[in-house]
């Protein structure tokens, strides 16, 4: 069985005490080993921003990309080698912001990835502009007079978009998060998990108690039914006095997009030969025509 400390690497991380990447990371930590996943079996993708850092704190394969593209970089690594489970880990000024149209293809094609966004409502490493899901009216240093634009809500984005699974929760339930990812982990096609995570520094309203406020589990309600699409658009639209978390939606069968590739079928194209046998002639040939 695999170990939380299977994770573990002796560089620690540079986040501020008490950042909600702490949690966003143990949790992913406990998902993996809940799962029995083996450090070599998991591939992380993340972009720039604070919770981008990830794959430096922890032991499997890792890869950071550029900011706002660290989807079509984890797309290409799934094709090449879908054996691995391919874990996006961002932050939502990447995710939701620049990186907003790989978001879309990403659930449109229903590539089965990972994507864990972490959402403090701010560009933390930036020093704290406000960023796509900051509510409108938020003060922060480069916008004294408040945010002008309304806030991006990613759950019913991805609902409208065709996401096969949406979720929500929390970094300071540590539990509740790690249980969400492991169900996100097992769902085949693309999932979401939209991680509330405090930034400590530079968010003084989206705080630990305010969410503690605010959040309930959709899974303690009675009756509610994670794969009726309108129902989850209404649980989507709920924000202020009321969060959901949990799984929000989920339907199962739909062909994930590397099960419609013909190339796939034999197998990851790492394991497969670099020239079909068929084509080994024309092969040869073209190479000695160049060289």
């Amino acid at each position: 069985m695999s170990d939380v400390k299977d994770f573990f690497v002796p560089v620690r991380p540079t986040w501020c005490v008490g950042c909600g990447d702490y949690g966003i990371w143990n949790a992913v930590k406990m998902a993996l080993a809940g799962l029995d996943l083996k450090p070599y079996q998991v591939m992380f993708v993340s972009g720039i921003g604070c919770g981008s850092k990830l794959p430096d704190y922890t032991r499997a394969n890792g890869y950071l990309s550029i900011h706002g593209r660290p989807l079509p970089v984890a797309t290409g690594i799934r094709l090449a080698n879908h054996s691995l489970r391919v874990i996006a880990v961002h932050g939502d000024g990447d995710g939701y912001g620049i990186g907003g149209n790989h978001f879309l293809h990403a659930m449109r094609r229903n590539i089965d990835i990972v994507d864990i966004i972490q959402d403090n409502q701010i560009y933390g490493l930036t020093k704290g502009q406000y960023s796509p899901t900051s509510d409108r009216g938020f003060v922060t240093t480069t916008s004294p007079e408040g945010a002008i634009e309304a806030a991006v809500n990613p759950l019913a984005l991805a609902l409208a978009a065709g996401a096969t699974f949406v979720s929500r929760s929390f970094a300071g339930d540590l539990k509740h998060l790690a249980d969400t990812i492991m169900k996100a982990i097992n769902h085949r096609g693309y999932p979401l998990v939209d991680a509330l995570q405090p930034c400590v520094t530079f968010n003084r309203v989206n705080t630990y108690d305010w969410y503690r406020q605010r959040v309930y589990k959709v899974e303690d309600e009675t009756g509610y039914d994670p794969t009726d699409r309108m129902k989850a658009f209404a649980k989507a639209l709920e924000w202020g006095e009321r969060i959901p978390t949990g799984v929000i939606y989920q339907v199962e069968g739909k062909p994930t997009y590397e099960d419609q590739v013909p190339a796939l079928r034999a197998g990851p194209l790492v394991k497969q030969p670099i020239v079909s046998p068929r084509f080994a002639e024309e092969f040869e040939a073209l190479k000695d025509a160049f060289v």
